[in-house]
Order: C-alpha cells, then sequence, then structure tokens
C-alpha cells in the first residue's frame, strides 16, 4: 500500500515506537517516517507506507515551525526535562530584555546540536554514545531561524515559536537563548506545529505529487520507455535544462535528474500513484 500523510506523535515515546503503532493499526510491514523527534517532544510526523517511504529526500519539509518552553535557570545534560541536575532560582526579567534576546537569534546562526540527539557520529546516533558515557564532540554546524517569537513569558518560564532551517535544534536553541540571558536552561515542552507543507490533518492522505520539492517536466517520447526503465534523452524531455524533474506516465511516475552534460539519470522510477483521494481506510 503507498500512502503518504501526517500523525500527530504523543509525548514520551520514541518516533520509532510510535510508527510501528501506527503500522500495526493500518495492518501494514513497510513504512518509514521522516524527521525524529524526541521522546519527550510531540508533533508532525510525516508518514509513508510502501514505495512512498523513498520520497522523503524529494518533499517540501522546510521551514519549519516549532513551540518550545524553556526553564529559565534549569540546568540538565539532555538540554531538556529528562536530566535535570539543578535549578537555580533567578529574578525576574524585564519583557524588554526577554524580546531583544529572543529576537537576535532570527537569521542565520551556528549552534552545536545537544549530544544527547539522533545525529550520526561516525555512523552512531549520539545519544547512543552519550548514554555510554562515551567522550562525544558534537561540531558546529549552520542553521537559520526565518522567524521568532515570545508566545508567554510566566517566569522562570518562557514560551516561544520558531520557524526555522531543516537541522536546526530546537533544544540547543532554547539553551543558547538562556546562556544570552546569562542564565542555565532547559526544554520543558517541544512540539513540531509544521514541517514545510505538511500539517496534522487527522492522518488524511496526501497526493505526493502536491508535495514534491522537484518541477514537473513532460516526456515527449514512447513511454513505454519510462516503464521499461530504458535509456533516455535529454531531447526527449520538454525541459531540457539541468535538474531534477518528476515526470508522470502511465499509472506511475518518477523523478529524473538532467545532468549539465546531457545525460539523464532516474533517481526513482515506476512509483505507482494511491487513490489519495479515496475515503479514509478503516482503523482497527
Amino acid at each position: 500500500m503507498n500512502r503518504l500523510f501526517v500523525v500527530k506523535k504523543p509525548l514520551f515515546i520514541s518516533s520509532n515506537n510510535f510508527l510501528n503503532r501506527v503500522k500495526r493499526r493500518y495492518g501494514v510491514k513497510k513504512g518509514g517516517f521522516s524527521g525524529t523527534l524526541d521522546p519527550f517532544a510531540k508533533g508532525t510526523l510525516i508518514v509513508a507506507f510502501g514505495q512512498y517511504t523513498k520520497l522523503f529526500n524529494y518533499l517540501k519539509k522546510t521551514p519549519k515551525v516549532y513551540r518550545a518552553t524553556i526553564f529559565l535557570g534549569a540546568d540538565s545534560e539532555t538540554m531538556d526535562i529528562e536530566k535535570i541536575s539543578k535549578v537555580t532560582p533567578l529574578n525576574r526579567f524585564d519583557n524588554s530584555q526577554i524580546e531583544e534576546v529572543v529576537e537576535s537569534f532570527k537569521g542565520k546562526i551556528k549552534q552545536i546540536p545537544p549530544k544527547y540527539s539522533a545525529k550520526k557520529i561516525d555512523g552512531v546516533r549520539a545519544y547512543k554514545l552519550a548514554r555510554d558515557n562515551l567522550d562525544i564532540e558534537m561540531k558546529e554546524i549552520e542553521v537559520e531561524v526565518y522567524d521568532i517569537r515570545v508566545t508567554n513569558y510566566s517566569h522562570p518560564f518562557l514560551s516561544i515559536e520558531a520557524e526555522v532551517s531543516e537541522g536546526t535544534y530546537i533544544r540547543s536553541l532554547g539553551v543558547d537563548i538562556a546562556h544570552k540571558l546569562g542564565v542555565d536552561g532547559a526544554l520543558t515542552y517541544l512540539e513540531r506545529v509544521r514541517e514545510g507543507e505538511f500539517i496534522y490533518e487527522n492522518e488524511k492522505s496526501l497526493n505526493p505529487l502536491n508535495y514534491l520539492n522537484v518541477e514537473k517536466n513532460f516526456y515527449l517520447g514512447d513511454t513505454q520507455n519510462l516503464s521499461l526503465g530504458r535509456k533516455l534523452k535529454k531531447e526527449e524531455f520538454k525541459n531540457q535544462n539541468s535538474g531534477k524533474y518528476v515526470v508522470e506516465f502511465e499509472n506511475y511516475f518518477a523523478i529524473i535528474e538532467i545532468e549539465k552534460s546531457g545525460k539523464v539519470n532516474y533517481l526513482l522510477n515506476r512509483i505507482k500513484k494511491c487513490l489519495w483521494f479515496q475515503e479514509e481506510l478503516v482503523k482497527s
């Protein structure tokens, strides 16, 4: 069964375990998700079944929108509520100072990913290394905060909403905001509200062709060439410029790449269209 949809992951369960629940509910074996959420985080999780699991790298998944609450004065090795080791009482900050510091994070910024994260180090998830008490050096990365605002400040809890680029770590962002205020900080709440074009709509089936981050192209030759995976020529396409394209044929679609040299490569082929407009499957 080919299917693309959005689920809402609840709190205190890993993304993998929640995916297994979803697969059992729909009675499928092959499924995957895009964009791991921490166990203590909730919110939007893109899920695909069947061949559509191959599409994750081609979907419109940015910008991402998150809501988070920072516990000012709390120190945590995991940057969240899991391992808070110390809480320092603080005087309330002026609202203007809070607004100024939060606003200063808008734009391109450098951050260090959390040690307790799904980021891979030499092929191993960082959180696995951290839980084994191994020394980990997390390299600084550059991300972009397109927009960020304060949604509530009830001292010592500061709530924000941020629209960010793919690869941004909200725990790191929250801790960096606290540090710029001159204090420790840890997240007590994290929710992904939106992932690019994807929002939660009661697990409604989605047409993947509406969510691909590649331009549509038209194949002018014999579609049997596509169906059989034969060699393709640049001259057989309406748009012959170099780039990645989606091409529809019969009940299938393909994603191809035209190189600057003119060579045409299949990135994905014979992906079957599903009846995405059908009524939702009855959930057991």
